[in-house]
């Protein structure tokens, strides 16, 4: 007799359920009307005592404090800016500011900073005078960045070495002078100047390759063009007092500074 296969174990299935996932409303992710109110409060507060502070003598200007200039610029610069006296801190406009100073020749940058309550501090880099620029009768004042700084009286600012304006008209103040030549001379007298050159130097005599610097104890030095003047100059600052203690020379000639040259008469032959 045949056997029978042994019965088959039933399985179970059942469904879990499962607790759904709740969904965070998009009502509770944004702020409630209470806080909104509050936040808008706040916003307006500050909105009207800013006004209010602009509009009031709360922060109005009575003091310009400037820093880093001499009194000559300190004067020119308090009286550009005295017109902003009386308005408020808050209401200054840096565009207003910027073009008042950057009309004062003598005044080659500067910064400004709010000092509350009632205070404008300014920071000046002046010009730096490097020569009296002579055109006939009249003379200005020409800073070691080129530009003319002020119109000066003949006789005036004797401690300044003098240059010539021959190949152009007369300059505008706050603009660099345009004379080619005179152009190269204040380039090099700013070199003199950065270098702290020791010798006094009276005039500057330029020509198309030639520049000469006449000193104060009669000596020319003679520089040729303006290539390696520092080096030019470092040479001569070290040539020139033992001229000077030897005596009886005219001129030292270092337009080629790896062989210095001087000489007792301006037309002699140049020795080493």
């Amino acid at each position: 007799m045949p056997q029978q296969p042994p019965p088959r174990a039933r399985t179970r299935a059942a469904v879990v359920h499962l607790p759904a996932l709740e969904r965070a409303p998009i009502a509770r992710l944004l702020p409630s009307g209470r806080s909104l109110l509050v936040g808008f409060a706040i916003v307006a507060g500050a909105a009207g005592v800013y006004l209010l502070a602009r509009s009031t003598p709360m922060f109005s200007l009575s003091r310009i404090e400037i820093l880093g200039a001499p009194p000559s610029v300190t004067t020119h610069v308090g009286k550009a800016l005295e017109p902003l006296e009386g308005r408020s801190l808050l209401r200054l406009d840096s565009a207003d500011v910027a073009r008042r100073l950057a009309a004062l020749p003598d005044v080659a940058a500067a910064t400004y900073d709010r000092d509350f309550p009632h205070t404008l501090r300014v920071v000046v880099q002046p010009e730096h005078p490097v020569a009296v620029a002579r055109r006939g009768a009249e003379a200005w004042l020409v800073a070691a960045s080129t530009r003319a700084i002020a119109a000066v009286p003949l006789h005036t600012q004797t401690g300044l070495p003098r240059i010539w304006l021959a190949h152009s008209n007369e300059p505008e103040l706050g603009a660099a002078i345009e004379d080619r030549m005179a152009l190269r001379a204040v380039r090099a007298l700013a070199v003199a100047r950065r270098t702290h050159f020791p010798g006094r130097i009276r005039m500057v005599r330029v020509r198309e390759r030639d520049l000469t610097f006449l000193l104060g104890s009669g000596i020319e030095l003679r520089l040729g063009d303006l290539r390696a003047v520092p080096l030019k100059l470092a040479i001569a600052g070290s040539v020139l007092p033992r001229l000077a203690a030897r005596g009886g020379y005219l001129y030292l000639d270092v337009s080629a500074p790896e062989r210095p040259v001087a000489g007792e008469r301006l037309d002699s032959k140049p020795e080493p």
